[in-house]
């Protein structure tokens, strides 16, 4: 894939698009940290637009995503209507341009410059963590609002573990998995099985926009949140999905692109400040709580797991995926929520 000619196709895709106006230039503003790769066009009459490119997983959920996406950028309420990037449109839906050759099969979407403000300090400090446990809850409560407009989502965390498993029932899952994959059948089991359990009808799904790291949203000077972007993780879930990454952002260590995948910020005092603010504006249940170690459990199977190798360097893959054996496992098996029960008063 490294040698797919970017540029080109999103020339193309923009012609397609709309063929009365040139690219002049086309910068590549990529975070180079995924899949996706984000570029900045500038038109011959001045004009700015972002496009984003993929061709990980599939088109037709790739479309669906950002069709979603736009859907719920125009279902937000003050003071949230202007956070997400708005998708650019053509004969009433979302313009996504499909690029098929011999060996690319490439996605564009085009998205309207968002604006940016502040962003927070790399470590952050108790005021900062818990002005964001209220913003986020805030968020998520006007996603939550917004999600009886929005398409039903095919995409589910019970079919991307299930595809881990039926992955497991053919030669190339065989093989790959051989050291392990006795561990790997029991890991996946537990998550349906906890799953089930916990939230199975019992818990809202929502609009949740996982892997926020503090580099992909900007505040205002009174942290209020401006703008969001970078849809990487983009699904509809459970809202403690978003929790895993949270954890990280409020974490000790401070935000940082090459991490480890320890269950531990879930368990530091910075990140029960977050949760204390949050839960006085959104309130959790004892359920959602007692599921927060399975949201590490599903993000360890799907994405270090099935998809680590596509993700990451090889070799960083490989420590990764060894290290979810000897460690990440065993630690979330013997997670204690009751801290935070305790905390929150559940």
């Amino acid at each position: 894939m490294r040698l797919i000619d970017y540029p080109t196709i999103i020339r193309q895709a923009w012609a397609s698009f709309d063929p009365s106006q040139t690219v002049q230039t086309v910068e590549d503003i990529s975070a180079k940290v995924s899949t996706n790769h984000v570029f900045r066009l500038t038109l011959d009459s001045g004009d700015r637009v972002i496009a984003k490119l993929s061709y990980f997983g599939k088109f037709e959920h790739f479309k669906e995503d950002h069709r979603i996406i736009h859907a719920l950028a125009n279902n937000l309420l003050y003071p949230f209507e202007n956070v997400l990037a708005k998708s650019l449109m053509k004969n009433g839906q979302v313009f996504v341009y499909r690029h098929q050759s011999e060996s690319v099969d490439a996605w564009v979407v085009f998205y309207n410059p968002i604006r940016t403000m502040e962003r927070m300090p790399r470590r952050l400090e108790e005021t900062h963590i818990r002005k964001l446990g209220t913003e986020i809850a805030r968020f998520h409560l006007a996603c939550a609002r917004a999600s009886s407009v929005l398409p039903k989502y095919s995409k589910t965390l019970r079919s991307d573990v299930q595809g881990l498993l039926d992955l497991l029932d053919t030669d190339a899952g065989k093989f790959e998995h051989r050291m392990q994959e006795e561990t790997l059948r029991k890991q996946c089991q537990l998550f349906l099985e906890n799953r089930k359990k916990l939230v199975d009808k019992t818990v809202e799904t929502m609009p949740v926009f996982v892997d926020w790291n503090i580099g992909n949203f900007s505040v205002t000077d009174d942290q209020k949140l401006f703008s969001r972007w970078d849809y990487d993780w983009f699904r509809i879930s459970y809202r403690v999905m978003d929790f895993y990454f949270f954890s990280r952002v409020c974490s000790d260590a401070g935000d940082r692109t090459v991490f480890s995948y320890y269950i531990g910020p879930l368990a530091e005092e910075r990140f029960g400040w977050f949760l204390e603010e949050y839960h006085k504006v959104y309130p959790l249940t004892e359920r959602e709580v007692r599921f927060l170690p399975e949201a590490y459990r599903f993000f360890i199977l799907n994405y270090v797991i099935k998809y680590g190798r596509y993700f990451f360097h090889r070799t960083y893959a490989t420590k990764l995926q060894r290290e979810a054996y000897d460690i990440y496992f065993p630690s979330i098996d013997t997670f204690d929520v009751t801290p935070i029960l305790t905390r929150l008063g559940l």
